[in-house]
């Protein structure tokens, strides 16, 4: 009777503690930095009596209004008003806040007044043509800043050959990150009928720096009057705001709610069979036949063949193609013990941040920690 009666006292304080665990996960806050480009002496772009860091800083606060409104989201901004904030200042206040988001937001432009539309940017190495102007145009606020060459280890916005120096943070943030801008862009296009640039990959000072998933937006360009006309006006404002606040409460559902929804349901239904040395068994979850386990590699903007020395002689490669981003798989698999193991094997070949994808209905998402998605 003893026996028993520690045991049951055991498994009470396992529940409480799971609950409590469960609590504080659901009573989380989303937090999303909204970062208003440019500002102070930093104007940005100027065309037509259009002025970038004006527009920036009124649509950056609608958006803010309207994820406000919604429960469980806290809003950073890095500005609220006309003021310089060194660039460096910006993906540190993201950081120490720990945020989930990092929205920066700007306007385009360029010496030819026809091109238009949207483009969202996420932190890549590619170097092309107009793409490559934008990264210039977006890192030269450097410039303006005081030990800007102690401040950014010799980085120059005005050396191309600088910005082959910029790399990915986490290559899960890039996943993260594509995810988001890709919601934007359709956002833009599908709901506004704005003309739609794509999701780029750049070499962006402020998304390298960041620890968590980011995007850079512009809005659409100054140089063409009519769609600097648009953004400029309250109803081009809102609109747009609406857009890119859609986008990210679409983003915390898919990635944050359902974390906290799977949480709340696996962690009572593990303590419901916890009995003397039956704890392990109680953990195990029924897998579908239909459901796959692979182990991400790394991601890339370039295409790998699958027999390349540069997998250290794993195989069983594949890849998929989206959004201009190739990801490189390891092993299948329906059973997530087997999946650990192939983690390891990657991991101890050198691939440090190989992690477990599950795919179901061809929807790819990673597993954490115990074999929870």
């Amino acid at each position: 009777m003893k026996f028993k009666y520690k045991n049951y006292i055991s498994t009470v304080i396992l529940v409480l503690f799971l609950c409590s665990s469960v609590f504080s996960q659901n009573n989380k806050k989303f937090i999303v930095v909204l970062d208003a480009g440019h500002g102070g002496k930093d104007p940005g772009n100027s065309y037509h009596g259009f002025r970038e860091k004006e527009i920036a800083l009124k649509t950056t606060l609608k958006v803010g209004n309207f994820l406000e409104k919604e429960k469980n989201i806290k809003i950073i901004y890095t500005r609220t008003t006309d003021v310089f904030i060194e660039l460096a200042n910006r993906p540190k206040m993201a950081n120490k806040a720990k945020a989930d988001l990092y929205i920066s937001i700007h306007c385009n432009s360029v010496k030819n007044f026809t091109p238009n539309g949207t483009e969202t940017f996420v932190m890549g190495l590619s170097r092309s043509g107009m793409n490559l102007e934008v990264a210039k145009n977006e890192n030269s606020v450097i410039l303006l800043e005081n030990n800007f060459k102690e401040t950014y280890k010799g980085f120059n916005p005005n050396n191309s050959e600088s910005l082959l120096g910029l790399t990915l943070m986490q290559e899960e943030n890039l996943n993260n990150s594509i995810n988001l801008a890709t919601k934007i862009q359709d956002n833009f296009t599908h709901n506004l009928e704005r003309n739609s640039r794509g999701v780029k990959q750049q070499p962006l000072w402020v998304l390298d720096a960041v620890f968590m998933p980011g995007v850079l937006i512009e809005l659409g360009f100054l140089s063409n009057k009519a769609e600097g006309e648009f953004l400029n006006s309250e109803e081009g404002q809102n609109k747009m705001a609406m857009q890119i606040a859609n986008a990210i409460k679409s983003y915390k559902k898919e990635n944050f709610d359902e974390e906290i929804e799977n949480v709340s349901h696996s962690k009572p239904k593990e303590t419901v069979l916890v009995k003397s040395g039956t704890i392990e068994k109680s953990k195990s979850a029924d897998v579908s036949k239909d459901t796959i386990y692979k182990v991400q590699l790394f991601v890339s903007s370039k295409k790998i063949e699958v027999d390349s020395s540069k997998f250290k002689g794993l195989k069983n490669i594949s890849s998929t193609f989206n959004n201009n981003i190739y990801k490189y798989t390891y092993g299948e698999t329906s059973n997530i013990k087997e999946a650990n193991k192939m983690q390891i094997e990657a991991r101890k070949k050198g691939f440090l941040d190989a992690y477990i994808v599950i795919i179901k209905d061809g929807i790819s998402k990673k597993v954490n920690s115990g074999g929870k998605q």
